[in-house]
């Protein structure tokens, strides 16, 4: 083995652990394989089971550059070359004895037995004894794959495991913190450790705009300031674009980076990266880390693009449980919109679609009209009691909502003075009519008639006060209830013959007496029914039948009104006399557009006099 040979066999050695990408792998190694046995020539060929071509190179290394009169035996059977070597596992041939020319070829071993690759060379100057002692070689050398391979596994498994590492790191904080900006300023922080940022900032997709909610290493911040509004703008061109941003581009990068650009040229920062935070395919929130010290490599971009899908559903849950309960709802509501109405202006298409329902339930749906009025309950049958002499009060016997019936004493009055009176009376009749028979015993015609006259006088006095004395005690006429007159408070207080004692009505023939405005009384012209709700009973309605309306306004403070009466079609036994209420009349049928606006448009023609 000459010089050569032993630097090849040394570097095929080292090429186990490999650190390039695989391409520049195969490249050194078939160089290196070619110098194992001072090949002029040499091919990587990759099995294609079923395609067309059944071969294809990998990559060809050549001694001599250029074409050459020697490649052309060697170049056009590449293809029965592989076959053979890849059931043989190896092949050689001698192509010119006197030249000593051979072609050799292994199959490479690899970590799938179902990879095909073949290393096929041509040698020169060489003999029997040589082709086998670099056949050994060769054999030797196809398993460096194979370790490359294992090697590059182990590798790229420890970067994993790196990764999943940070990945966890940044979840513990997040999801041990109960509330939004202790989870981010925390997820800030260990980004900055973790990567050597400088700072570290979260913004979080609020009403349609990237907000600045936290920043690595400060707990209170101004959104107002000029570094935090460019933070926002930076993000903003993070967000929009929905993909990662890294300051300076690299040169494959098609990402628009100009807010990037100035935010670095203006706060003096060498390194910036954005990252998108994504939940269910929609950007929610953006990363941005700042750093000096060196640019961010790809491994760095894909453990810090895996943590943000991992903390972004937990940072979204603390996000919608820190706002208040309206705020939650509105977003509820608005993402089960989207699913029906897209996720784009879904709140201009509600508001389209709510304003086109809207204008058709005010034209097409034509309720009744109901036009409403203040009413008082009345009793179609009612009396006065009044004092039917002068006295004083003796006793009162009821109240106002007293049930009386009929014969029944309200009230007494004081008969002290009328007893007196009525013996007084008895004695001056009887003594008149013993002077009237004495006159006539004595034959004195004249004077007899004198004193008859004044006995007959007597005697209807006595009757006045007989009459007043049965008539002292206030009977109720009919059966009824006690609407007006509360004399308790005036018992022994005098009396004046014609004084209104007490008012009684009667239950069982009562009626509404509303007043309607002037305004709406033609819309009820041709009604016939309506509804009536007391104030001390809102909850229950009783309906009525319109009997007559008043063919003369009334005026009132609230303006000119009609009394209508309606009739009860079933009173309630609590019902009486004066109690008050809400009436409601139906009228025509009448769209909601015409209820809602017709008294403004009526009152637009008065005054606009249309």
């Amino acid at each position: 083995m000459n010089p050569s040979q032993a630097e090849a066999a040394a570097e095929i050695a080292t090429l186990a652990h490999f650190a390039g990408e695989p391409a520049q792998f195969w490249s050194v190694f078939l160089a290196a394989a070619a110098r194992l046995v001072s090949a002029d020539l040499a091919v990587i060929l990759r099995g294609q089971p079923g395609g067309t071509p059944r071969w294809a190179r990998v990559v060809q290394w050549s001694a001599r550059p250029g074409p050459s009169a020697d490649q052309t035996p060697f170049t056009s059977q590449l293809e029965r070359i592989a076959g053979e070597a890849l059931t043989a596992g190896r092949f050689q041939e001698q192509t010119d004895a006197g030249a000593g020319i051979f072609t050799l070829a292994v199959r490479l071993r690899l970590s799938r037995q179902e990879d095909e690759l073949i290393l096929a060379l041509q040698v020169r100057d060489y003999t029997e004894e040589a082709v086998q002692d670099a056949l050994l070689r060769l054999g030797l050398a196809a398993s460096t794959p194979l370790a490359f391979q294992l090697n590059l596994s182990a590798r790229q498994s420890r970067l994993d495991v790196e990764k999943f590492a940070m990945v966890l790191d940044l979840n513990v904080p997040v999801n041990q913190a109960t509330q939004f900006f202790a989870a981010a300023l925390a997820l800030c922080n260990a980004i900055a450790t973790r990567l050597r940022c400088d700072r570290v900032s979260l913004g979080w997709l609020a009403g349609g705009y990237v907000r600045l909610r936290a920043m690595s290493r400060t707990e209170h911040f101004d959104r107002q300031m000029a570094a935090a509004q460019a933070l926002e703008v930076m993000m903003e061109e993070c967000a929009d674009q929905d993909d990662e941003i890294l300051w300076p581009a690299p040169n494959e990068s098609i990402a628009v980076c100009r807010d990037h650009e100035k935010f670095a040229n203006e706060q003096k920062v060498n390194h910036l990266l954005s990252i998108p935070l994504r939940l269910n395919g929609q950007v929610v929130g953006v990363l941005s880390c700042e750093r000096n010290e060196a640019p961010f490599n790809a491994v760095e971009v894909q453990q810090l693009r895996l943590g943000a899908d991992q903390v972004a559903r937990r940072l979204d849950e603390l996000f919608r449980s820190d706002r208040w309960l309206g705020a939650r709802w509105r977003t509820d509501l608005r993402e089960y919109l989207a699913r029906w109405l897209g996720p784009e202006r879904t709140w201009s298409k509600v508001a389209a679609i709510g304003g086109a329902v809207l204008l058709a339930l005010l034209f097409l749906i034509r309720p009744h009209y109901r036009v409403e009025g203040n009413f008082i309950l009345r009793s179609g049958t009612a009396e006065y009691l009044t004092a039917p002499f002068d006295g004083y009060i003796d006793a009162v016997l009821v109240r106002p909502g007293d049930s009386v019936t009929n014969g029944q004493v309200l009230l007494e009055l004081n008969r002290s003075e009328l007893l007196l009176q009525q013996a007084a009376a008895l004695a001056d009749c009887a003594r008149y009519q013993r002077e009237a028979e004495k006159e006539r015993a004595a034959d004195h015609l004249a004077e007899m008639r004198i004193f008859e006259a004044q006995a007959q006088q007597s005697q209807a006095q006595l009757e006045v006060i007989r009459y007043r004395l049965d008539h002292g005690s206030i009977r109720a006429g009919f059966d009824g209830v006690v609407v007006e007159g509360d004399l308790r408070e005036r018992v022994g207080a005098p009396v004046k013959q014609g004084d209104a004692l007490f008012k009684v009505a009667r239950i069982d023939h009562l009626y509404a007496e509303a007043d309607i405005s002037e305004t709406d009384v033609q819309h009820i012209l041709g009604s016939t029914q309506g509804e009536v709700a007391f104030i001390s009973q809102p909850r229950s309605k009783f309906p009525v039948a319109i009997q007559a309306i008043e063919p003369a306004a009334i005026t009132k403070k609230e303006g000119n009104v009609f009394q209508v009466r309606l009739q009860p079609q079933n009173a309630a036994i609590w019902w009486r006399p004066g109690m008050t209420g809400l009436c409601k009349v139906e009228a025509e049928r009448q769209s909601l557009f015409w209820i809602l606006t017709h008294r403004t448009v009526d009152f637009l023609r008065m005054k606009l006099w249309w």
